[in-house]
């Protein structure tokens, strides 16, 4: 398929038979789909563990109870609600939560680097803000306003 096939139609609206067969907007679709499922599930995990994690305060930075005064469970259920919340920023606004769980990931490097272990985990969390930033990059492109 030509690049002037595809020009045919708006690329925020790609047709079944133009568009949406571009391995573009296909690897835009997988990021934001992905981008939006896990971050949702990986929140609810911190209320109601089912994914087998064990306690997610083990990968808590001390550091980050001690500058809120909050308990390590209470923090990790806040940022439970807040991955829930960029998961869903992600499926309705992935232009802009796309570069919201950029960001979250990036903290969450910052902190594994504080605690100074699950480097591994660190390493991982990089390559996924970058897909995150990279879903927030095609979203200029294929990403549709809201109605």
């Amino acid at each position: 398929m030509t690049r002037a096939t595809v020009a045919s139609t708006s690329p925020a609206f790609p047709s079944i038979t133009t568009g949406a067969m571009t391995p573009a907007y296909q690897a835009y679709e997988i990021l934001h789909v992905g981008f939006a499922v896990l971050p949702i599930i990986a929140g609810l995990d911190k209320f109601i563990h089912f994914l087998g994690i064990g306690s997610w305060e083990g990968y808590l930075a001390p550091l980050a109870t001690q500058v809120t005064g909050l308990q390590a469970t209470a923090f990790m259920h806040i940022v439970g609600v807040i991955e829930i919340i960029a998961g869903v920023l992600v499926a309705f606004w992935p232009r802009v939560g796309g570069y919201v769980v950029m960001l979250w990931l990036l903290g969450i490097i910052a902190n594994l680097v504080m605690l100074g272990s699950f480097f591994d985990v660190a390493l991982r969390d990089f390559g996924l803000s970058l897909g995150a930033l990279a879903l927030a990059r095609l979203s200029e492109e294929y990403g549709r306003p809201i109605h």
